[in-house]
């Protein structure tokens, strides 16, 4: 029986996702799933909707709650991290507002910028926290990470718990090859594609179609005359790709993570003094702020509707983590793209640094899969982001508020449009707001 433990199972609909793909799987469906949450209602809710899948897929698995972590995590083979620290309030709003006040606009702010090194100054701690449990209880299990900021989070979890094994899962890389398959009129399934660089800044190298003679075609040619035209639909999360095509226009490649991500990536897209920007290639500032309000809107809806007797819609979705499991269980091998340390994986990016590369998955393993260098523009963009990422961690390291100073002086986007003196006040208020949510900085 394999013992599956999801930490912070209260994000119900996430949970409910996640696990209808492992139970999915005929090989995986007497597994012994724990739920653990800090918040006790959502955990109650997420085990009855846990159970609710179980019965529609008409499965085996033993499902129980603890609201103990150690408790959940003895002996477990699998991790699944899903946690949000500090909450939409207060600390999503802080990391909007106070910006905000010194006209820096964002639009999600998970992952770079200010609101991403803030993120990952607060989580970084409780991954760590959870993966010295594991240490101690399962050392033998991998932490399936999906928490933002990935690469901060990841970068984070190698420094100080560099024995743990994980992998750092996002679905921008396989989500978005369909919404380009969708662009150009084909079938994803017959198309391969390589990728590589760094979680929400990874570029497509080579995106092609298997034809019958046994050659590959380029598709880049049709993705390019869709960018042209215009003729593009929106990814998968409903908002619009004219940032990204715009980069490809201007760079070559396509990336993997959506506009209004990529937007705040780099200073070309946000700009106060440039309202105009935002109309053109539809930026949407303060989305992820709408799309909280919005899920909290709907939270008792959605729990009604989970929790009622229609029956659950169980379907397969694009997360990789059911089929990591199952290649390590049964040793059906597959590849999936993750994010881990750079250990000799993309030549000409940092040893010190988090990417996103193809990885083997097999019996009992999980092996990162080394690529080819990035054409050098698309590393040294990806080197702009990874300043950052790396200023953070070492933050949380040596534990200086100047070393936060620096990782905000080095962010594209907040440079763009701040002055060194409203940087380093910005910091100062947003660390104040935090309080004990951050690590003491001297």
């Amino acid at each position: 029986m394999t013992k599956i433990v999801f930490i912070g199972a209260g994000s119900t609909v996430f949970m409910k996702n996640i696990l209808t793909d492992v139970l999915l799987e005929t090989e995986l469906q007497s597994s012994h799933i724990v739920l653990h949450d800090i918040d006790d209602k959502r955990l109650q809710t997420s085990q009855l909707v846990a159970e609710k899948v179980s019965s529609t897929i008409g499965t085996s698995a033993k499902i129980e709650i603890k609201a103990d972590r150690k408790e959940a995590l003895k002996n477990a083979e699998f991790v699944i991290v899903m946690i949000q620290v500090g909450g939409y309030k207060p600390s999503t709003i802080i990391d909007f507002e106070i910006p905000a006040k010194y006209g820096l606009q964002q639009t999600i702010a998970d992952t770079l910028g200010i609101g991403g090194i803030m993120r990952g100054l607060r989580t970084v701690p409780v991954l760590v926290d959870i993966a010295k449990d594991m240490m101690e209880l399962c050392p033998q299990a991998l932490m399936l990470q999906y928490v933002n900021p990935m690469a901060i989070n990841c970068l984070g979890l190698s420094h100080f718990v560099p024995e743990l094994k994980y992998v750092g899962l996002c679905h921008s890389v396989q989500g978005t090859a369909a919404d380009l398959a969708r662009d150009i009129g084909e079938d994803i399934n017959q198309i391969q594609y390589e990728c590589s660089g760094i979680n929400h800044m990874a570029f497509y190298t080579k995106f092609e179609k298997k034809l019958a003679d046994g050659s590959n075609q380029d598709l880049y040619p049709q993705i390019h005359r869709v960018g042209e035209e215009g003729s593009f639909g929106l990814n998968w999360d409903g908002c619009t790709n004219h940032v990204r095509y715009e980069i490809l226009k201007r760079l070559g490649y396509f990336v993997t993570e959506s506009s209004e991500h990529f937007a705040e990536y780099t200073p070309w897209f946000i700009k106060n003094h440039q309202q105009g920007l935002l109309k053109d290639f539809n930026i949407p500032i303060n989305e992820y702020i709408r799309r909280c309000e919005k899920q909290i809107q709907e939270w008792e809806d959605q729990e009604q509707q989970l929790l009622s007797n229609k029956e659950l819609v169980c379907e397969k979705s694009v997360e990789y983590a059911s089929r990591i499991i199952l290649s390590m269980v049964t040793g059906k091998e597959d590849l999936i793209y993750g994010n881990v340390l750079n250990i000799n994986l993309i030549p000409n990016l940092p040893s010190n640094s988090c990417v996103e590369v193809p990885c083997l998955v097999k019996k009992n393993e999980l092996v990162p899969q080394s690529v080819a260098p990035l054409p050098m523009h698309l590393a040294n963009l990806i080197q702009t982001n990874i300043n950052v990422q790396q200023l953070t961690v070492e933050a949380l390291k040596n534990k200086k508020k100047e070393t936060v100073y620096h990782a905000a002086m080095l962010d594209p986007h907040t440079a763009g449009e701040l002055s060194l003196d409203q940087i380093w006040k910005m910091v100062d208020e947003l660390i104040e707001a935090h309080g004990s949510m951050l690590p003491t900085l001297s």
